[in-house]
């Protein structure tokens, strides 16, 4: 328990899992609630299994860690395991999807799909906080103060 909400009192926490955060709650608000023109629970579900062919279960879990996942990391809660889920879930992302469009993002519109360059730095920030912890201002030091004593 201790290993999963230690954190130091440290600024680098706190910066990358704000930014994690904030970039990934649109993305899961999109899946979950059909806000920034996303398709919604029911919409996402259908597209992840019946286009995608994931599991449905594999489908719910990716919607639930992005879109609670983000808010979790804004509050510094479950950080380790948050930044874990969502460096999994791009690598799936990167592995099903966007491998074959190549590294770059499709910011002229000349590729069929998206590359994965924006994964990678979601893993990378993950890997980070796996690292680091939740840092300042997290209700994972609050836990890890209680869990110590």
């Amino acid at each position: 328990m201790k290993v999963l909400f230690l954190t130091e009192e440290s600024w680098a926490g706190l910066i990358l899992r704000v930014a994690l955060g904030l970039v990934m709650f649109p993305h899961g608000a999109q899946k979950l609630l059909g806000w920034y023109g996303g398709f919604g629970f029911s919409g996402t579900m259908g597209f992840f299994t019946e286009t995608m062919h994931l599991p449905w279960l594999i489908a719910f879990l990716v919607i639930i860690g992005e879109s609670f996942g983000s808010v979790a990391l804004l509050l510094g809660l479950l950080t380790r395991f948050t930044a874990a889920s969502l460096a999994v879930i791009m690598v799936g992302a990167i592995v099903t999807t966007h491998l074959p469009h190549g590294f770059f993002m499709n910011w002229f519109g000349k590729q069929q799909g998206e590359g994965y360059e924006y994964h990678l730095l979601v893993i990378g920030i993950g890997l980070a906080l796996l690292i680091t912890g939740a840092g300042k201002w997290s209700v994972d030091r609050l836990i890890a103060a209680r869990v110590r004593n």
